[in-house]
């Protein structure tokens, strides 16, 4: 399973945790990842889609630098959650070594996005029919 942590800004999955830039809209919940192609400018050529509507999708992609003045890898590189949150129209962005791990290892899996704690971990997985679990 790959965690996503909102309060944290992180990324977790094979037993290690990344920094991360999402949005004030990134969804909390489990998801299932599907990796697409694009031939948008600005994403590499895949992204792992978790959630799409009419007008939306949201993804986990390499960081999007098309707009300097957002100053996405700095804020990636900060230790600083805060400067990681709020950037995004909702996807999630990491390094592009992040994402190369991630979709060698996990691209099938679920995503589980939690808005703050282990305790919201529970409740999405107590929701999701699954039972509670704890989060180490």
């Amino acid at each position: 399973m790959v965690i996503v942590n909102l309060a944290l800004a992180t990324i977790c999955f094979a037993n290690n945790c990344y920094p991360a830039l999402m949005g004030n809209n990134t969804p909390a919940g489990i998801f299932p990842l599907t990796q697409m192609r694009t031939s948008e400018p600005g994403y590499g050529g895949d992204f792992l889609v978790y959630q799409e509507d009419r007008q939306h999708v949201w993804a986990i992609h390499r960081v999007w630098t098309l707009k300097p003045e957002e100053r996405r890898i700095e804020r990636l590189a900060s230790h600083r959650a805060e400067l990681r949150r709020s950037i995004t129209n909702g996807c999630i962005n990491v390094m592009p070594a992040v994402y190369r791990k991630l979709v060698d290892c996990c691209s099938k899996d679920a995503l589980l996005i939690v808005d703050d704690d282990a305790a919201s971990f529970s409740r999405l997985h107590a929701d999701s029919g699954r039972g509670a679990a704890s989060l180490q």
